[in-house]
């Protein structure tokens, strides 16, 4: 199918076009070939966008949150309309499976349905005071915010940072990734069909670094939100120290998954498997690390091998496929040092272990018996492999899960209500998920600790995140 749709910057309320700009070459997994061009943002563009927003913000801020609200729920129905149209977007220019796609045009759609909502319970407080006086807590937008978002979920996140920041008032100006321009530009067309007033949310693409500097570096920017590796983050944390710049990050994760002997070991791998191939394993809370109990442990792994050998491997855009490329010529080959480390250290390949013919494809890949020492134990591959190791006990298992530094999700399965509880209390990850993998919700908040990150998106918090606390003392 042809890659229809025009490429360009919003900023300032206007569409820009390539015209004196540089270009990225738009590529399609699938096939390894280019589809199209986006224009990116030179230094001035940036410069415009950044204006714009100063100009925007004071207006937006003060307008009424009803009329806010009935902005961001329009942009979730236009969304929703447009969900066929953007979901083959996004399958051409990441690769995931229609299905998938469309299901995450409909989760950004419900982000901003969420937020639409929320903002108008977004009460302050009244302090105790003695008769005649007043003291109040207020809650503010904290200005211009910029936002970056990885290639992954390209639309999901993007809807994820930018619904609560404009919720609360704030100007936004977001950098998505090139490789995913049609679909996140997509969002940008909502957002501007639905009302939302000029300068309110620019679009830019441009060379991630200088970007990131020429952002984080103004001083109209007050606040930004970043998800990506955890490298890039800290770099970022960095750059946002000289301006004293708020920040939010959510970072990697190499999510652990704990096996108990007393699960239901036939719906457990039933659903285990699905998540771990879902997004070719390109999903930072993708269970990765499973840690089984030794009596199930053998069990486990040929049940996990003969449910991967069922994975359907294709372009994103057929009925058949249930598992896509990856998204960029760069994962193959990682993936490809990562198990053949395993390999080395005296792992044992169950299912899968090498490349796909054409595009960038990988095999839905089971190592077992992987050791420590091995890479792929200690660095998050971000790939459609899974990696198995034996446990004895509960603290055996709790020790393997919290050895990294990373900690955004884990999940743990048993039917033990008693375990369960101290699983949930003993694990060091933002988010557990036991006896489930539905820990990414428009109400609940979402975020990592240690390396990980922190802060949180999603919920609640995600909308005090774009926000200041003022306080108010009247004698």
């Amino acid at each position: 199918m042809t890659y229809d749709t025009e490429l360009k910057l919003f900023i300032d309320g206007s569409w820009r076009s390539g015209e004196g700009r540089d270009a990225f070459t738009v590529v399609n997994p699938a096939t390894g070939g280019g589809i199209g061009e986006v224009p990116l943002a030179s230094t001035a563009d940036l410069d415009e966008a950044l204006a714009a927003a100063q100009r925007a913000y004071p207006l937006w801020r003060a307008t009424d949150v009803e009329k806010r609200s009935a902005i961001l729920r329009k942009a979730g129905a236009l969304l929703r309309e447009r969900a066929d149209a953007i979901a083959r977007l996004l399958t051409q220019e990441q690769g995931k499976p229609l299905a998938e796609a469309r299901g995450e045009v409909i989760g950004a759609a419900s982000m901003f349905d969420w937020y639409a909502e929320e903002i108008k319970r977004d009460y302050g407080r009244t302090l105790v005071r003695p008769a005649g006086q007043r003291a109040i807590v207020l809650r503010e937008p904290v200005g211009v915010v910029a936002t970056f978002t990885p290639w992954n979920f390209p639309i999901y996140l993007l809807a994820k940072k930018v619904a609560a920041a404009l919720a609360a008032g704030c100007a936004v100006i977001s950098k998505p990734p090139e490789e995913t321009p049609g679909c996140t530009g997509a969002l940008a067309r909502a957002l501007d069909d639905a009302g939302l007033p000029k300068g309110v949310f620019q679009l830019v693409h441009g060379v991630p670094d200088q970007v990131s500097r020429h952002l984080i570096g103004s001083r109209i920017v007050r606040k930004f939100s970043f998800t990506g590796s955890v490298p890039v983050g800290k770099a970022l944390m960095k750059l946002a120290a000289d301006s004293m710049t708020r920040v939010t990050l959510e970072l990697g994760g190499h999510a652990p998954v704990l096996i108990f002997d007393d699960c239901d070991l036939d719906k457990t791998l039933d659903m285990v498997v699905p998540q771990k191939f879902r997004n070719a394993g390109q999903v930072c809370v993708s269970p990765t690390r499973f840690y089984v109990q030794e009596s199930i442990y053998d069990a486990f792994i040929t049940g996990f091998a003969a449910r991967t050998a069922k994975v359907v491997t294709g372009d994103g855009l057929a009925d058949t496929t249930s598992m896509g490329p990856l998204a960029n010529a760069r994962r193959p080959a990682a993936i490809s040092a990562l198990v053949d480390d395993a390999k080395a250290k005296g792992a044992r390949v169950m299912a899968g272990g090498e490349r796909g013919e054409g595009g960038f494809f990988f095999q839905p890949t089971l190592l077992a018996d992987v050791p420590l020492d091995a890479d792929i134990m200690n660095n998050e591959p971000f790939g459609p492999v899974a990696v198995t190791a034996r446990f004895k006990d509960f603290d055996d298992a709790i020790a393997q899960a919290n050895r990294l530094p990373f900690g955004l999700a884990a999940f743990a399965f048993t039917e033990n209500g008693r375990r369960a509880n101290l699983l949930g209390d003993a694990i060091e990850a933002g988010m557990i998920g036991i006896n489930s993998f539905g820990v990414s919700s428009a109400d609940s908040p979402f975020g990592g600790v240690k390396d990980s990150g922190f802060g949180s998106e999603g919920g609640k918090e995600g909308l005090e995140t774009y926000q200041v606390v003022k306080a108010i003392h009247q004698a």
